[in-house]
Order: structure tokens, then C-alpha cells, then sequence
């Protein structure tokens, strides 16, 4: 599409596609399919079965756009939207640029003045987060963890006491591994939920601690992976023992921190003395007390 000094800035429209059940298209989906000058998708051919089953034909030019051509693709949109083009990006499931394509053509289309909406649709984390039983009033979404076992126990070590819920995407086939690691981290009993292939067929929401769901896992899971964790809880100083104040210190040199940075973070959040927290630390070496 050819630029020129008298074309209005087209518009990115954000769409929501379903994350299992096509009945669940939001009914602009089909409408903006139809209307818009260019569709960008991350996967043509996922595209074509969702089109094929809302019975609704594209008028616009269809392309990719994913991971492997996201950022070269990025100008070519953004220069169809300040040609007056109406752009809808989707990807195979949910929400553009929640761990999807979409953010970086979001931020080039906003830094060019270029109107972004969005038409809102079906979240596999609001879904799973309002069907885990599990705290929703504050919630942090963590994505997909790193794939390697250090990195990703690094990772959990950096939310290990926050208190708002986490919801994370996984991998089936990574599953075990990840649910022990957060079993290690946040403590067996942590509770959570995983919540696997939503609103498909084979919906299933298994809630437990975290050891009894690693356990599960370890059998073999399949399908579309969403897990949500309670936050850490919220302890007064009379409930925090040695054994906790150690495991907290250790969570933290882990992650990095200096002993003594460590040690003072700790009895900040306690509201404890720096002497007892390092007391405790020091025994534990010594034998006494030992991380839990």
C-alpha cells in the first residue's frame, strides 16, 4: 500500500480468538475477518479452519505473522496502517501479545499515533484463574517458565514469597518437571490448580498442593496446559519458625542476593530482628535448625 501526506493512520485491531471451543468467537470476530484490509495471523492454516467454521470469507490480504517473521514483518503492517489500512492481527488462540505475537507491532503501531482497539474474546488465564478456587482479587500472569531446570528454579526463586496468585502457562511434556520445581520452591503444600485443555472436550481442573499435583503429573498429561498457584501466605512474626527464616534466606542467596542483603530482606518482611534471622542462619549451619 502506498503512503502518501493525505492518508489518515488505519487502525490495528487486536482480536480475541477461541482458546478451545469456536462457539465462543466473540460475534465481531466474524465481521472484522470480513472487513479488514489485511489479516495477519499466526498461523495461516489455523486461520483457515476458524474462517471455514464461522462461515465467513476475508476480503482483505491475508499473511503471517509469527515468532520466526514477527520482526521483519512489523514495518510492512505498520506501514499499511499509516496507509489508512485497517490491520486484525490473530493468533491461534486468545489474546495477540499474551505470550503470542502482537506486542511488538503494538508498540510500533502506538509510537507511529496509529490507533490500536481490540476485540475482546476468550483468556485462558481469566479462565483458569476463575476456575482454580484460588484467590482472585490479585493475580500475576508469568507466562511460560524458562525451559531449562537452573534457570527456571531461578525464575520461581524470584516470586517465591509473593503473595498475589500466579498463573503460568506450561508445556504437557514439561509439566512434572515444573510442578516439582515449584514444590521445591514454594513448598509442597503451596495449593494450585492445573487446568488443561479449557473449554474443550477434555476440560479437566485438578486442584491440590503442589507435591500431590507433581505426583499426578509425573503419570503423563496431554493437551493445553494452564496452572495457577496460590500466592505465598501472609505471616505474622509469631508464625515464622528458624526452619522458615533459613528457607527464606536460602531462597534468596540463590537467587543471588549477598547473605547479609539476604538476612536483611528477610527480617524486614517478618518484622523480626536482623540478629534473629542470622542466628538462625548461623545455627543452621552448625546443625541445628535446617531449611525446610
Amino acid at each position: 500500500m502506498t503512503v502518501t501526506p493525505d492518508s489518515a493512520p488505519g487502525t490495528l485491531v487486536l482480536a480475541g480468538t477461541p482458546i478451545g471451543d469456536v462457539a465462543d468467537a466473540p460475534p465481531r470476530l466474524a465481521a472484522e475477518l470480513a472487513d479488514a484490509d489485511v489479516v495477519a495471523a499466526e498461523d495461516t492454516r489455523r486461520l483457515r479452519r476458524l474462517t471455514q467454521a464461522l462461515g465467513v470469507t476475508p476480503r482483505g490480504r491475508v499473511v503471517s505473522y509469527f515468532e520466526g517473521n514477527e520482526a521483519a514483518r512489523t514495518p510492512e503492517l505498520v506501514d499499511e496502517l499509516l496507509g489508512g489500512a485497517r490491520v486484525l492481527l490473530v493468533t491461534d488462540a486468545g489474546m495477540p501479545s499474551v505470550s503470542d505475537p502482537g506486542y511488538r507491532l503494538v508498540a510500533a503501531a502506538v509510537e507511529k499515533d496509529v490507533r490500536v482497539t481490540a476485540v475482546p474474546g476468550p483468556s485462558a488465564v481469566l479462565t483458569a484463574l476463575a476456575l482454580s478456587g484460588l484467590p482472585v482479587d490479585r493475580f500475576c500472569f508469568e507466562g511460560f517458565l524458562p525451559r531449562k531446570a537452573g534457570e527456571r528454579l531461578s525464575r520461581l526463586r524470584e516470586v517465591a514469597e509473593e503473595r498475589r496468585t500466579l498463573v503460568y502457562f506450561e508445556a504437557p511434556h514439561r509439566l512434572d518437571d515444573t510442578l516439582a520445581a515449584m514444590a521445591e520452591v514454594f513448598g509442597g503444600e503451596r495449593r494450585a490448580a492445573v487446568c488443561r485443555e479449557l473449554t474443550k472436550t477434555y476440560e479437566e481442573v485438578r486442584r491440590g498442593p503442589l507435591d500431590e499435583l507433581a505426583r499426578w503429573a509425573a503419570e503423563g498429561v496431554r493437551g493445553e496446559i494452564t496452572v495457577v498457584v496460590s500466592g505465598a501466605p501472609e505471616r505474622g512474626p509469631e508464625e515464622i519458625g528458624p526452619e522458615e527464616l533459613v528457607r527464606r534466606v536460602r531462597v534468596r542467596e540463590e537467587a543471588g542476593e549477598r547473605r547479609k542483603e539476604a538476612i536483611a530482606a528477610v527480617a524486614a518482611e517478618a518484622g523480626l530482628p536482623k540478629r534473629e534471622v542470622f542466628d538462625a542462619v548461623v545455627a543452621a549451619k552448625h546443625g541445628g535448625a535446617q531449611p525446610a
